[in-house]
């Protein structure tokens, strides 16, 4: 008898009594060619994450042990070592922790309070969301040419401030280069964010939202003892991917500033890229491995404090 006349027997005999579902027995050969069906779904997926992902850091582990991948002299961490104290890396390091730090909690908050105004009945909403999507859709370098336009010795942000009686700026040879980037990134990315945030907004029952409301707690209350615990977990992936684009930020700066940039601007990016023109790839193994090492410590800080916050809202 099958399964299927199992189930449709237990119905009829007691119609209120719920029917367990009869799983199959693990030795049965109905288990094994539904687990080898499953295989078969997976195959792919994990052939592509070993040959794209799996191996080439197992190999980047091998370079980063070895002098040099054609004489392979075993030397330990002595690259780890060499990169640690390379002044060019650490310079890298600290422009890029500096950058990340500044550009990813300014893009999470002002996306947020975008996401909660158009999230409000307010007139020309449509017209508001698509104004700071439109970045989305720009190519690369037609946003690079846009910035050189307006931050260039003679562009337009110097004939405004000079209007002011302000003096020149080589906005991209001083300091203050690292704001021009910082505006860059946000201009990119608080479109993308900002959907991902309304779509968690609107996620949220609308239940709880009445209770606060009917228990006299304002706006402020509701946001930090409500909304902030539904929107944990879009919080959490919001902040790992503009933190990964702000890894990306080199290709905007490469194109701005070519490969020795500004000190302020000089990202791990560019030392990696150096390092393998060079073809120097114990330092760039190493450099690559240590920098992974710290985003899987970042990340899974991250997890840790999410799991912690919204626990008690998942279902």
């Amino acid at each position: 008898m099958n399964t299927k006349l199992k189930l449709t027997k237990a119905k009829e005999a007691n119609p209120k009594e719920p029917v367990k579902k009869i799983k199959p027995k693990r030795n049965t050969k109905r288990f094994l060619l539904l687990k080898l069906k499953s295989g078969l779904f997976i195959a792919p997926s994990f052939l592509g994450v070993m040959v794209f992902f799996l191996i080439p850091f197992c190999v980047i582990i091998y370079y980063s042990m070895v002098d040099n991948p054609i004489s392979k002299v075993y030397v330990g961490l002595a690259n780890f070592k060499s990169v640690a104290s390379n002044e060019a890396f650490l310079t890298a390091v600290k422009n890029t922790a500096l950058f990340s730090v500044i550009s990813v909690p300014l893009a999470m908050v002002l996306s947020l309070i975008l996401a909660m105004v158009l999230d409000l009945k307010i007139p020309f909403k449509s017209q508001f969301r698509t104004f700071f999507l439109s970045p989305m859709m720009v190519p690369v370098a037609s946003i690079v040419l846009i910035w050189q336009v307006l931050f260039h010795n003679n562009g337009a942000v110097n004939d405004v401030i000079m209007k002011f009686g302000a003096e020149r700026i080589d906005w991209m040879k001083s300091d203050y280069s690292i704001i021009v980037i910082v505006v860059l990134f946000l201009w990119k990315n608080l479109g993308y964010n900002m959907i991902l945030f309304m779509a968690a907004l609107s996620s949220i029952p609308r239940d709880v939202l009445e209770v606060a409301r009917l228990e006299s707690a304002n706006a402020l209350q509701t946001f930090f003892y409500v909304k902030i615990r539904y929107l944990s977990s879009t919080i959490l992936f919001v902040t790992i991917m503009s933190l990964i684009s702000s890894f990306k930020i080199f290709r905007e700066i490469y194109l701005l500033t070519t490969d020795y940039p500004y000190p302020t601007l000089y990202m791990l990016q560019h030392y990696m890229n150096n390092k393998f023109k060079k073809l120097d790839y114990q330092a760039l193994s190493a450099g690559a491995i240590m920098m992974s090492l710290v985003m899987v410590m970042i990340i899974g800080l991250l997890f840790i404090v999410e799991e912690r916050f919204g626990k008690d809202v998942e279902g």
